[in-house]
């Protein structure tokens, strides 16, 4: 007996070996939960990720990301009555108030505004009919086929709803949007006569946080979205009905960060591949990357290369020309494609030139 229990250890220990992934696995007290590479889009985790859910305030990412594309920060919306009407956490807007179209975002994204929601969706939209139309277009355009906006500010109904993949979509998004990014990373701010404090709390307790929005509704539970930076990574996690969602983010990111860190497989302007040239005065010319490349790997994983060039090379080359593309592979599947160019200028030989210009005096003359 005494001998099995280090055979028994040894297999344990090899197991973690060969799957380091696993041995250092996170978890979470959410029904619903995501953890995706910002840039890449890669999934580093998930949980029932596809599970169609309520996402209570975490809508408003949607609806501001919408007003920001399609209205102007500096309009002046004014206050209907209906939205000072609307039910759960409010701004305070009263009815005939005048403010910007910015202030009514921040008094969306940082007190979680319902009335400002609102007041937002009849203005940009024309009426909260029109507004919902652009939101489901725009949940369309990126890719979130399990999603439907029946209001603006996530109250609960029964064809209002989402998943955490799809919300992960959309908090990509919106991170790529400067000015939504720079509204919900705001911690606190003083607009229109308002000082707005951000309810979201990992902005003061995650290292790199960026924001995003909270969401509670009692059928909802407690609903997150957000996003935070290190080193130059960004990724975004998404929990939904999580009664322990600050930490369980922190955890996610701490996670994330340290078994996939974002590794550079190409620098804009750098060379990447040494490529044959036909008749020339050199045999080769470097090909260099058209923009970066990054992919998030964890321990053992590694990028593979290969060129796809337009067409054989062939002097003479002017530098800058576009050769071909990159493309990267990770265990046999593609993940990413850049586009190569010439990085210096190749003349022909001596021999081929002369010939083409001996091809075109004969071309002359026969003329």
């Amino acid at each position: 007996m005494h001998r099995r229990i280090p055979v028994f250890f040894l297999v344990i220990w090899l197991l973690f070996s060969i799957y380091p992934c696993q041995a250092m696995a996170v978890g979470t007290s959410a029904a619903a939960a995501i953890l995706v590479d910002a840039d890449s889009g890669r999934v580093l985790y998930e949980q029932n990720a596809d599970a169609r859910m309520l996402i209570a305030s975490t809508t408003k990412i949607m609806t501001a990301l919408v007003a920001i594309q399609e209205g102007d920060l500096s309009d002046v919306v004014t206050v209907k009555r209906e939205a000072t009407l609307t039910e759960g956490s409010s701004m305070y807007l009263k009815e005939g108030e005048q403010l910007t179209l910015e202030t009514l975002l921040y008094g969306l994204m940082l007190c979680s505004g319902n009335d400002a929601a609102v007041a937002i969706a009849d203005h940009v939209g024309g009426s909260q009919k029109g507004f919902l139309k652009l939101m489901n277009e725009t949940a369309k355009e990126l890719g979130m086929e399990s999603s439907s906006f029946a209001n603006p500010n996530g109250l609960d109904a029964e064809d209002h709803y989402s998943t955490a993949r799809d919300m992960a979509k959309l908090a990509c998004a919106a991170v790529r949007n400067e000015t939504l990014l720079r509204i919900v990373s705001t911690q606190s701010v003083t607009i229109g006569g308002r000082t707005m404090t951000n309810h979201n709390k990992l902005l003061r307790y995650v290292d790199g946080c960026l924001g995003l929005k909270t969401g509670y509704t009692r059928a909802a539970g407690r609903t997150l979205v957000s996003c935070a930076e290190r080193n130059g990574q960004r990724l975004v996690a998404v929990t939904l009905q999580d009664g322990n969602d600050w930490a369980d983010h922190e955890a996610l990111y701490d996670y994330g960060f340290s078994t996939y860190p974002a590794h550079r497989a190409a620098m804009l302007g750098k060379m990447l591949y040494q490529a044959s040239v036909k008749d020339g005065l050199r045999a080769s010319v470097p090909l260099v990357a058209a923009e970066s490349f990054s992919w998030p790997l964890a321990e053992g994983e590694a990028l593979d290369m290969t060129v796809e060039l337009d067409t054989p090379l062939t002097a003479p080359i002017t530098a800058g020309r576009r050769a071909g593309e990159a493309v990267f592979t990770l265990n046999g599947r593609e993940v990413g494609r850049i586009e190569l160019l010439c990085g210096e200028a190749v003349p022909p030989k001596l021999d081929s030139a002369m010939a083409v210009l001996k091809q075109g005096l004969l071309i002359s003359d026969e003329d």
